[in-house]
C-alpha cells in the first residue's frame, strides 16, 4: 500500500481511568464508552474529520483543517460534560504525518499523543502549532501552560489549554512531573543607540531602554536581564556572540533612536542569540506623542515572537500608560538618568526632575516612585541621615501606591523604608512579597528581600533570593557585593572573597568591594591583607573614623589588644561618631572580651536606630556575645 506525507491536525481522546472503572462497574464503563463513541462519530463527521482508530477507551482522529478539528474537540468535550459525565482527555497537534490507508505515523502523531497525556478530564490541550492556527479566532480562548521537553520528542513543545467556559484548565502544580518544563530563555535589552545629533538626548535613549526592561519584566514567563547589566554594553563594539557568551542570555533586543525636535525614528530588532537568527525587526516613525504606542508595539512583538500567551493582567500591564503628558514623561526619564549616576549631585538633580514631572502631572505614579527611590539612595550615598530622609521617602512611596497599587517598584521602595528606617518587619515583608509577585523579574526586589531574610537569620532563603537577583542582574556590583555579604554571614568565606574580587574586577574603585574583601580576609586570619584592603576602603570613603574603627577590630581579632584599644581611644577623643559607629565600637569590645562595654555601645546603637544593627543575628563579629542573655534581649529590641 502506497504512503503519502501530509500536513494534518491529529486529535487523541480517551477516558481516564477506564480500566479501573471496568473493574468497579462494568455496565457503567460500557455505557460511558458508548456515549463517547457516538459523540465522536457525530462530531468528527460534522467537522470534516476521520476516525482512524477506535480503541477500547478512546480514539485517534485526523482533520485536514486545524480549526475544524478544534471545534470538533470543543463540541465533543461539551457533550462529555453532560450527564452522565464521561472523564475524557483530549490532546491535539498539527504536523507532518505519513498516511497509509487508514493509518497515520510520524512525529505529528507522537506529539499529539504526548500532549493528550498531559490533559485532565474535561480539558482540551493543544500544541503551539495548533495555537498558531486558531489564535485569531475570537470565540476560542486559550491559556498558556508553558513549554515542555516531551519524551521521544526532539523539539520543545509549548502547551496551551483551551479555556472556554465549561472546559477545565489545571493548576500549574498539576503538571509537575508530567514532563520537564522549559524555562523561557533570558532576554537582554541592549542600550538603544542615540543617533541624534545632540548627545544630551542620551537620557531619552537610555530611558527607552529602561522602560522596555521594566515593562517586559512584568510578564511572568519572561526573564529579563536588569538595567545594570544592560548598561555595561552601552557603546560596546562587541558582537552578539560575545555578548551572549558573557551574559548567557538566549535573546537580545537591540535598537537605535534618532530624534530631531519632536520627530522620532526608532528601529528595533529581536535576535535569537543562540542560533544568531533575527526573529523580527521593525522601524517606527512618528513624533514624541507616539512614544507610548511604539513601546507597546515593541513589547508585543517580543511576546508574539516567543509564543507567550499573556494573562489579561499582563496584557493590561503592557498597554498601561502612567501619564499621557509627554513633557512629564521626558522629565521623568531625565530624573531616572541622573538617579542612576548614584552620587549626591546627580541625586539632587534627579529630585528636581521628578518634582518638575509631578508639576506637569501630579498623578504620575512613576515619578512619585522615582522621588521615593532618590530619597532612599540619598541615605546610602550621602552623609544625610535616614532619620531625616525616611519620612520624605515614605510619603512619596505611599503617594505612588495611592495612585497605582500595582506598581511593584513602589512596593519594594516602601518595603525597604519600613525595614531599614522603622524596623517594621511584618509590613516590610508583606510589601516585599507584594512587589515581587507583581514583578518577579525585578532584581532589586529580590536583592533587598534577601536582606530581610538574612536579618531574620533565615540564611537559606536569603541566599536563594540574592542568587535570583544575581541571575537577573549578573554584573551589578551592588548585588554581587551583597551576595558576598550573604556568604560572609553564613561563614562561606572563600565564596565571599570570590565575590569581593569579582566586584573589584568590574569596578576597581567600588568602595564596598574593598570592605567585603577586608572582612573576608580578616575572617580567615589573613590580617595584614585585611589591613591593606581596609586602608583602600578608607581612602575611597574619606572617613578616617570608620577606617580606624575597622582597623581596631582587625587588631583585636588578631590578638593585638593594646593597639586595638589605642586606636579606639583615639577615635573617641578626636572624632565625632557617625552612623553605625556605635555598633563598630560594640564589636571591637566584644573581640577584646569586654562584654559589658560591648553591650553598652550596642544598646546605644539600637537607641540611635543604626541600620547595621539589623545584621545582629548572623554577623560573625557578634559571635562572642551570643551565649550572653543580654544578646537575646538586643535581638528582641530590634523586633527580630
Amino acid at each position: 500500500m502506497s504512503s503519502t506525507r501530509q500536513l494534518a491536525a491529529i486529535m487523541f481522546a480517551d477516558i481516564e481511568g477506564f480500566t479501573y472503572l471496568m473493574q468497579e462497574d462494568e455496565t457503567l464503563a460500557l455505557n460511558l464508552l458508548d456515549k463517547l463513541k457516538k459523540s465522536l462519530e457525530a462530531e468528527v463527521s460534522l467537522h470534516g474529520g476521520k476516525i482512524l482508530e477506535l480503541r477500547g477507551d478512546g480514539a485517534l482522529c485526523r482533520f485536514d483543517s486545524t480549526l475544524e478539528g478544534v471545534r470538533a474537540a470543543m463540541s465533543l468535550q461539551a457533550d462529555m460534560q453532560m450527564n452522565p459525565i464521561v472523564p475524557v482527555r483530549i490532546g491535539m497537534h498539527t504536523g507532518d504525518v505519513i498516511v497509509s490507508g487508514n493509518s497515520v505515523f510520524g512525529d505529528g502523531v507522537n506529539i499529539a499523543s504526548r500532549v493528550e497525556s498531559f490533559a485532565i478530564p474535561g480539558s482540551i490541550f493543544i500544541s503551539s502549532r495548533v495555537h498558531d492556527d486558531i489564535k485569531n479566532q475570537k470565540d476560542i480562548q486559550v491559556q498558556s501552560l508553558g513549554a515542555y521537553s516531551l519524551k521521544n520528542v526532539k523539539e520543545q513543545i509549548h502547551i496551551y489549554a483551551i479555556s472556554n467556559p465549561g472546559l477545565k484548565v489545571p493548576d500549574q502544580d498539576y503538571l509537575k512531573g508530567k514532563g520537564e518544563k522549559v524555562r523561557t530563555g533570558c532576554i537582554l535589552v541592549l542600550p538603544f543607540i542615540n543617533l541624534s545629533l545632540d548627545a544630551q538626548q542620551d537620557y531619552f535613549s537610555d530611558g527607552l531602554t529602561e522602560e522596555l526592561i521594566s515593562s517586559l519584566s512584568r510578564v511572568k514567563e519572561l526573564r529579563i536581564i536588569s538595567r545594570t547589566t544592560s548598561m555595561q554594553y552601552k557603546g560596546t563594539r562587541k558582537d552578539i556572540k560575545t555578548i551572549r557568551e558573557e551574559t548567557e542570555v538566549s535573546y537580545i533586543l537591540e535598537g537605535s533612536v534618532r530624534r530631531h525636535g519632536n520627530d522620532l525614528r526608532i528601529t528595533a530588532q529581536f535576535i535569537d542569540a543562540i542560533r544568531d537568527i533575527h526573529l523580527w525587526s521593525d522601524s517606527y516613525r512618528g513624533s514624541i506623542e507616539n512614544i507610548f504606542e511604539i513601546q507597546e508595539s515593541v513589547a508585543s512583538n517580543i511576546v508574539d515572537a516567543l509564543r507567550i500567551q499573556l494573562t489579561q493582567d499582563e496584557k493590561n500591564t503592557l498597554q498601561k500608560r502612567y501619564t499621557d503628558n509627554t513633557e512629564a514623561y521626558q522629565l521623568y526619564l531625565q530624573g531616572r538618568y541622573f538617579w542612576n549616576k548614584r552620587n549626591e549631585e546627580a541625586l539632587q538633580t534627579a529630585i528636581r526632575y521628578f518634582e518638575n514631572a509631578l508639576q506637569k502631572d501630579t498623578h504620575y505614579a512613576l515619578a512619585w516612585a522615582g522621588l521615593a527611590d532618590t530619597y532612599n539612595l540619598l541615605g546610602e550615598y550621602t552623609t544625610r541621615s535616614r532619620k531625616e530622609l525616611n519620612p520624605m521617602a515614605k510619603a512619596a512611596a505611599q503617594q505612588a501606591l495611592v495612585l497605582d497599587n500595582q506598581l511593584a517598584e513602589a512596593h519594594i521602595s516602601l518595603a525597604s523604608i519600613l525595614m531599614l528606617g522603622e524596623w517594621d518587619w511584618e509590613n516590610s515583608g508583606k510589601e516585599f512579597r507584594l512587589g515581587i509577585e507583581l514583578n518577579p523579574g525585578y532584581a532589586t526586589g529580590h536583592h533587598w528581600y534577601a536582606e530581610w531574610y538574612l536579618f531574620h537569620g533565615r540564611a537559606i532563603e536569603g541566599l536563594q533570593e540574592i542568587s535570583l537577583a544575581a541571575e537577573l542582574d549578573p554584573v551589578s556590583t551592588a548585588i554581587l557585593k551583597d551576595q558576598g555579604m550573604a556568604f560572609y554571614y553564613t561563614r562561606q568565606y572563600d565564596k565571599a572573597y570570590e565575590n569581593a574580587i569579582k566586584t573589584l574586577e568590574l569596578n576597581p574603585e567600588f568602595i564596598t568591594g574593598f570592605r567585603l574583601k577586608s572582612l573576608t580576609l580578616q575572617a580567615t586570619g589573613r590580617f595584614e591583607e585585611a589591613i591593606e584592603a581596609n586602608e583602600q576602603w578608607g581612602q575611597l570613603t574619606g572617613d578616617p573614623a570608620k577606617t580606624k574603627l575597622s582597623l581596631a577590630y582587625i587588631k583585636a581579632a588578631a590578638g593585638e589588644k593594646e593597639e586595638a584599644i589605642s586606636l579606639t581611644n583615639a577615635v573617641l577623643a578626636d572624632y565625632k561618631l557617625g552612623n553605625n559607629d556605635y555598633r563598630s565600637l560594640g564589636q571591637i569590645f566584644a573581640a577584646l572580651g569586654n562584654l559589658d562595654e560591648a553591650f553598652k555601645w550596642l544598646e546605644l546603637a539600637i537607641a540611635r536606630r543604626e541600620e547595621a544593627m539589623c545584621n545582629l543575628k548572623l554577623d560573625p563579629k557578634m559571635d562572642p556575645l551570643r551565649d550572653d542573655p543580654r544578646f537575646d534581649a538586643l535581638v528582641r529590641k530590634i523586633g527580630l
